[in-house]
């Protein structure tokens, strides 16, 4: 296989897609902060991309030349619409598509869709078909765990690499287990034998429960995966693929310094979503920034009744009065406007 998946230093890393967090915005965050080697969009609708609302779902595909190479990521049970979607996201120059067979969500299990494909490996065959046909040469890869209810690793594993794709992503957990239990990378580890035997050119990216880049290669180490793949990560330290900072680089990181990417991350939110996102999404991504220092979490606990960036830079403005032990800095000099 000659794809760019194969061209990447191994363990590379990869920006694991999550819903309504690795939009554009984000990414470009932490492109700033350090860049994986491939970055992947939020999971798409391939049914929405076919409907009358496509406009709307397309958002979730806005990109800038910074964030490849960008892999976008499908979900649905119609094949026909996984052949429509996969030409759609060629044209957009994606450079990759992946598909969805590992989101546990219940009310898209529920239609039979992601990880609910576990348990049906006839249409998650058709599906794949489907978007290679699509993709007209745009290399098409799969992400999912090792089981729906229960693990079922190596005849999961088996039979998608019969397919001979080029990238597979586990993540080392059944769909039933969600996030609850430790990741089982003794699975991970047996996925990557199987490789060997069935689809040596298949890569295998490993994925859960990574907390830092020492850790990810570590994992790496005892499975022999090709990559790796992070996904809650991030929230702890945004640089956690930066090759140049150890895993307490983030966490012993001037306040004023996390502060300015939290308004940089708002302002570039405000700049490509205003009136298009709700500005509430933001909230989730505030523990990133506002965590392990001194007033943390009365800082926070005053950035969560915020509704608008002129009111988020009032408080961040205020704070940075209060505590700031150096001289007064105005908030442009401590975060330039982008």
């Amino acid at each position: 296989m000659n794809t760019f998946w194969h061209n990447l230093e191994k363990p590379f890393t990869v920006l694991a897609p999550m819903e309504d967090v690795t939009d554009t915005v984000f990414r470009r965050i932490i492109a700033d902060c350090g860049r994986p080697d491939i970055f992947v969009t939020e999971f798409t609708s391939a049914d929405g991309l076919c409907s009358e609302g496509r406009l709307a779902v397309s958002k979730r595909l806005l990109y800038t030349e910074v964030e490849r190479p960008l892999v976008a990521q499908i979900w649905g049970n119609n094949p026909s619409n996984y052949y429509k979607a996969a030409k759609m996201l060629k044209e957009q120059g994606f450079n990759g598509i992946d598909i969805n067979m590992g989101c546990p969500v219940q009310k898209i299990v529920k239609n039979g869709c992601c990880s609910a494909l576990i348990d049906n490996p006839a249409l998650a065959k058709e599906l794949v078909v489907a978007a290679i046909e699509g993709a007209e040469g745009l290399p098409v890869s799969v992400k999912t765990r090792i089981g729906f209810k229960k693990k079922v690793t190596e005849k999961w594993a088996s039979f998608l690499l019969e397919l001979k794709l080029p990238v597979l992503t586990f993540h080392a957990r059944t769909s039933k287990q969600m996030s609850k239990v430790p990741a089982e990378w003794d699975e991970i580890k047996k996925i990557v034998n199987l490789r060997k035997e069935i689809s040596p050119e298949t890569l295998i990216i490993g994925n859960g429960d990574i907390i830092s880049l020492e850790d990810g290669y570590s994992k790496a180490s005892f499975s022999n995966v090709d990559g790796l793949m992070i996904g809650r990560g991030v929230f702890k330290d945004p640089f956690i693929f930066n090759k140049n900072t150890d895993e307490n680089f983030f966490v012993n990181l001037d306040p004023k310094i996390r502060l300015s990417l939290l308004l940089k991350h708002s302002r570039l939110h405000e700049k490509v979503w205003a009136n298009k996102k709700p500005f509430k999404i933001l909230k989730k991504f505030y523990k990133i920034y506002v965590s392990d220092f001194r007033g943390a979490s009365e800082l926070r606990s005053d950035l969560m009744q915020t509704n608008t960036l002129v009111e988020v830079e009032k408080v961040i403005a205020q704070w940075l009065d209060v505590n700031s032990h150096t001289e007064k800095k105005s908030i442009d000099q401590v975060a330039p406007a982008t």
